[in-house]
């Protein structure tokens, strides 16, 4: 596409840091676009099985969103971590 700047956004800064900027901008949307479908997908899928077969929680068990923060137990979330 090359350097391209109508509005002046980059005054006073170089190509380098313009491409720079263009590459941090989509790795930024590539992980927004991985989070969108890491909220949408358990609306349709829930992995089968046990989150914790000691506490007896299972996938299925687990709301989606916020609501996950109280089910998964506390070891879980430091395996996570």
């Amino acid at each position: 596409i090359g350097f391209w700047d109508p509005l002046g956004f980059t005054k006073g800064n170089d190509e380098a840091a313009f491409k720079r900027r263009r590459s941090v901008e989509l790795k930024h949307g590539r992980v927004c676009m991985a989070a969108c479908m890491g909220h949408i997908t358990p609306q349709y899928y829930k992995f089968p099985g046990f989150l914790s077969p000691s506490l007896g929680v299972k996938f299925s068990d687990v709301p989606n969103g916020l609501a996950a923060f109280s089910k998964v137990p506390a070891l879980g979330w430091v395996q996570i971590i």
